[in-house]
């Protein structure tokens, strides 16, 4: 899977996010966010070995979508199930925590 490189500024909202199909791994961040960029190396090597919808979503005060998941730290990952969470990931900067997350979501490599 590609990854997206930029934090879209728009954002779904908390319904369409819950009626989504199958399984999406969301990430709240920013651009300009160090914590943000530091992870992307490990997120792109453990994401290229998957089929997975990737939501990449600008947060900060005021954005909706994040803090209905009450997201305080970037980049915060959670992943969903039918509306469902089943797991998060706070400020990786390894691959691990990210593959045990797929790994909550029963997530197959190709």
């Amino acid at each position: 899977m590609q990854m997206t490189e930029r934090y879209s500024a728009s954002a779904p909202t908390r319904a369409e996010v819950d009626a989504l199909d199958g399984v999406t791994l969301l990430e709240f961040g920013t651009d300009w966010c160090g914590h943000c960029r530091a992870a992307q190396a490990p997120l792109a090597s453990v994401l290229a070995g998957h089929e997975l919808r990737h939501l990449k979503i600008e947060d900060g005060p005021g954005r909706a979508l994040g803090r209905s998941f009450r997201v305080k730290l970037w980049p915060t990952l959670i992943l969903m199930r039918q509306g469902e969470e089943l797991g998060r990931v706070v400020r990786p900067t390894h691959e691990q925590p990210i593959k045990e997350l797929l790994g909550s979501g029963a997530i197959t490599s190709e």
